[in-house]
């Protein structure tokens, strides 16, 4: 690992060679790699590791490499790091924040205050900014220093404020260079204002509608102001991709019926206990899906073919829900569909469901036909799947759109619901039009 530190890596290539070392439980290496790092990246490579590492890390370093690395962070991120302190040991997150520099401090306790699901808690206060009576020389000059002095990352473009430190315009660096060096901000946007108009959010705007902004705009960086539009900080595209993945990430745990948290636990026994819970709540609902079966044992007994083509319809109908709830959620994620529009939706589904129906009640109807060799059986086989589809397309798209509707997130549950009502109404109308049309 040294002579890859020596190769200047990237942290996250860093942090994927520790995580590699971890899983080869070659652990005495990988406190002795960690000892390697310079204090000036190793708070980036912290923030790749995955959480249970980054714990392994807090405990390990001391306070004075802890107190060097949140130094050398962006207030965003030093931030981030002192929470995750806070959860295993408050009065330790508490010395940390008092070693820092006092404008860190101020920083830092400023952020806090923001809710995880706030812009603010994601923002960083580090900006290059400039008035409107200043020359773009004087900001080429400021951005030097700020550079050499490493107080500034990632700067894309320049954020111009007036006197009472309101946003006014946005500058790139491209557009920076092409004009005269020697011109005012405000000669610049009085010549044309409508090209330098800001897009900017609120500090306690949802987290998760600044990043519909970010994906709509294609941006880098993105301004956060507060009261009478003062200038704040900014979000950077790094933050937004972190949010992306965390939140894909949670959809398909809670699809699933899995925690994220608990999935990263060491203990064996924390993870199943967790899996447990939902595994229980599908033992009752398949109890009742056998309950239904239950009333027509008469029927499969005098008709031994049903039980050999059952498998068939509730496969059909789990997987059929399953796509339509997969997209259905998706689109509830991305704010591509909304309650108010629903309709629409539900419509689009049906029909969807409803066509491939009859598609495969054909295909369904014609096996059980040449299979056992009776029409009549072909018939119901075909029905079934028409009535099982449908109801798979209507219920996968329903169900979402209620728990939404209640504030809950469609994905917690939704396919435990779906799954119980599709092998109901699938064995219910099997069976139900076997009893009446075959026996």
């Amino acid at each position: 690992m040294a002579e890859i530190l020596q190769n200047e890596l990237h942290p996250a290539d860093i942090a994927q060679k520790l995580k590699e070392l971890y899983q080869d439980k070659k652990i005495e290496q990988f406190y002795e790699e960690i000892e390697q790092i310079s204090h000036d990246i190793l708070g980036d490579v912290i923030l790749e590791l995955p959480e249970k590492l980054k714990d392994k890390m807090y405990e390990r370093l001391s306070d004075d490499i802890l107190v060097d690395i949140l130094g050398e962070l962006e207030t965003d991120d030093a931030t981030d790091i002192l929470q995750d302190i806070e959860d295993q040991d408050k009065q330790k997150a508490q010395k940390l924040l008092g070693s820092l520099d006092q404008e860190d401090q101020d920083d830092i306790k400023w952020l806090k205050r923001y809710s995880e699901d706030e812009a603010g808690a994601f923002m960083q206060t580090e900006l290059f900014e400039a008035t409107l009576t200043d020359t773009i020389a004087q900001s080429i000059e400021n951005l030097k220093k700020l550079k050499l002095q490493n107080d500034i990352e990632n700067v894309h473009q320049i954020f111009i404020t007036n006197n009472d430190r309101s946003l006014v315009a946005v500058v790139t660096l491209e557009e920076l260079l092409i004009q005269d060096f020697s011109k005012t901000y405000q000669e610049i946007i009085d010549f044309d204002s409508d090209k330098y108009t800001p897009i900017s959010v609120n500090a306690d705007d949802d987290i998760n509608d600044i990043v519909k902004i970010f994906e709509k705009y294609d941006l880098s960086v993105l301004a956060v102001t507060g009261y009478k539009e003062r200038l704040l900080g900014r979000i950077t595209n790094d933050d937004i991709y972190d949010i992306i993945q965390e939140s894909a990430t949670e959809q398909i745990y809670n699809l699933a019926g899995v925690n994220e948290e608990v999935e990263s636990e060491e203990k064996f026994w924390a993870i199943s206990r967790k899996r447990i819970t939902w595994l229980s709540i599908n033992l009752i609902t398949a109890i009742l899906v056998s309950v239904v079966i239950g009333f027509y044992d008469k029927t499969i007994e005098a008709y031994v073919a049903l039980a050999v083509l059952m498998p068939i319809i509730a496969s059909m109908g789990g997987n059929a829900g399953t796509q339509t709830l997969a997209v259905v959620v998706r689109q509830l994620a991305l704010g591509e569909v909304d309650l108010e529009h629903s309709k629409i939706v539900i419509l689009k589904e049906a029909y969807l469901a409803l066509l491939n129906g009859f598609v495969f009640s054909f295909v369904a109807g014609s096996i059980a036909y040449f299979w056992y060799n009776q029409w009549l059986l072909g018939a119901v086989m075909a029905l079934s799947m028409i009535i099982n589809l449908f109801s798979a397309g209507f219920f996968g798209t329903v169900i979402p759109l209620i728990l939404k509707k209640f504030e809950i997130d469609p994905a917690i549950g939704s396919t435990v619901i779906l799954t119980t009502i599709t092998d109901v109404v699938g064995f219910f109308s099997f069976l139900a039009l076997a009893s009446y049309f075959l026996i």
